[in-house]
């Protein structure tokens, strides 16, 4: 009798995918991730085809627990007749590739990534047998031993539609692991960080050097903390981490990943396959820790010797920073790693520090920033698809608001969307940094942040008091629901691309 396909293929989607041996490989631990697939939709059909070809194909399935570093999630093993036992061992889930020029290739484009499958994978059958069956015996069988049903794909705007003003309001802030549970320092995660993202599920989590300690360690921090992001909203979150090169490399300095020297060196060089070198190197780093955003490349021209940057910029001269960071920015996403361009509309003419100063006002007219400071930006957006831009907090006397740029309209939406044409994801700099946190409250500052066009708040001097303030002034109308729906959606249509719901 001809097996159901529709059934056929539901069954396979639940199955076992184990990849097949080639040689020395390299494993890469991914978190598994609710409600997705280990099988593609290829395979499925190809499968599908082929038992229509041999009746009862499928005769058995039986559920079992396959230990994760997330977990223990169920797993099911389906044996087949239409297909002999593969001779290769059975792999752990983890991702397998081949070698480093294997991993998932991230294609930049103008909204987030196009993935590349590494390696085929293949359905392994064991103990075949032939045993005829009736339509209603299968139809027994199946019901009595069938997984869990995989969740249907969900659009950005779907799950945007799902969400409640809160998690919506949430989903625009990115937290250190200790703003979000309150526990310092922060190096494995458990019920406490469970319970905080059942309150706060923020968008995402960056990781400083106090939260590396091994690779193993904060590999399994972010899968963990991936988890109950899922649970908590059926989201997972952006995972960041500051990695420039040079003398800002956290993981380099604590992990012994890929170490280089400040970005002035190989500014001196102007060389785009070194700069591409650098960022797929950090690239492929990273993702194997788990990360899948990097606030880098700093993307600041070099006008005045006593701005705070110093060497981490690459030049002077705008076209030798555009090229530079055009090639570090699709080293990373080529890679699996969101690019951050950084610190909008330009930061190398301060001379100051917006760490510590109460302000720090940039003497620029807006002829001389597109002139100059926009160069590297415009390249990086337009040439290297850069997901994320980060918008700094440096007045500018050409803007005529008085306003750090991250509070400003005239900065976040008049300049960078529509000058430079952005339609990324916005991203302030640190809202705990002195000319924010010592001047607005944190409720202030998120709504100002906001109103100005940003998507997404790093670091509020007070998580609760921030997204408090945002939802408030949501009810009051101070803030569109409109304007909050289309930031979610940015940060929803790259995490769609990042797989991560």
């Amino acid at each position: 009798m001809i097996v159901n396909k529709r059934l056929l293929t539901s069954l396979l989607l639940g199955g076992v995918m184990i990849f097949s041996s080639c040689g020395k490989v390299d494993q890469y631990h991914t978190p598994p991730q609710s409600g997705q697939s280990t099988t593609t939709a290829a395979e499925a059909e190809n499968t599908s085809t082929t038992a229509a070809k041999n009746p009862v194909t499928i005769l058995t399935r039986t559920v079992t627990a396959a230990s994760t570093s997330a977990g223990t999630a169920p797993r099911t093993t389906v044996t087949a007749s239409a297909a002999p036992a593969s001779s290769a061992s059975p792999r752990s889930t983890a991702r397998t590739f081949l070698r480093d020029d294997d991993a998932p290739v991230m294609l930049p484009n103008h909204t987030g990534f196009r993935s590349r499958t590494a390696a085929p994978a293949v359905l392994t059958a064991t103990a075949p047998q032939s045993i005829e069956r009736t339509q209603e015996e299968y139809t027994t069988l199946t019901t009595v031993t069938t997984a869990p049903p995989v969740p249907a794909e969900r659009s950005p705007r779907e799950v945007l539609a799902d969400m409640t003003l809160e998690e919506k309001v949430c989903q625009m802030f990115i937290v250190t692991p200790e703003q979000l549970t309150g526990i310092s320092p922060m190096l494995e995660v458990g019920s406490g960080t469970r319970s905080a993202l059942m309150r706060w599920p923020v968008g995402g989590i960056v990781y400083f050097a106090q939260n590396l300690e091994s690779r193993e360690q904060i590999m399994n921090m972010i899968a963990n903390t991936q988890s109950y992001s899922l649970e908590a909203c059926g989201v997972g979150l952006f995972t960041a981490v500051d990695e420039e090169g040079g003398a800002v490399a956290r993981c380099a300095q604590k992990l012994g990943t890929a170490a280089f020297s400040d970005m002035a060196a190989y500014g001196a060089e102007n060389s785009y396959e070194t700069a591409y070198s650098i960022g797929r190197a950090i690239g492929i780093d990273l993702y194997r820790l788990g990360f899948n955003v990097d606030f880098a490349p700093v993307a600041d021209v070099n006008i005045d010797p006593a701005n705070e940057l110093g060497t981490r910029i690459f030049s002077g001269d705008p076209a030798v920073v555009a090229n530079m960071v055009c090639g570090v920015s699709s080293g990373l996403q080529d890679n699996g790693v969101c690019a951050v361009l950084k610190h909008f509309p330009g930061l190398g003419a301060e001379n100051g520090n917006t760490h510590s100063d109460s302000a720090v006002v940039i003497d620029r007219t807006v002829e001389q920033l597109k002139n100059t400071e926009f160069i590297p930006f415009r390249a990086a957006i337009k040439d290297a698809g850069a997901s994320f831009v980060m918008v700094g907090h440096q007045t500018v006397t050409g803007f005529g608001d008085g306003l750090p740029s991250d509070l400003s309209h005239i900065a976040a939406t008049e300049m960078l969307r529509g000058e430079l044409g952005f339609d990324g994801i916005a991203v302030t700099d640190s809202h705990m940094m002195n000319t924010i946190s010592g001047v607005y409250g944190a409720d202030r500052a998120a709504v100002a942040a906001i109103n100005a066009g940003m998507d997404m708040i790093l670091m509020p001097a007070d998580l609760d008091t921030a997204v408090q303030g945002v939802v408030n002034a949501v009810y009051s109308g101070e803030i569109p629901i409109s304007r909050i729906d289309q930031s979610v959606y940015r940060i929803l249509r790259q995490k769609k691309q990042l797989e991560l719901f």
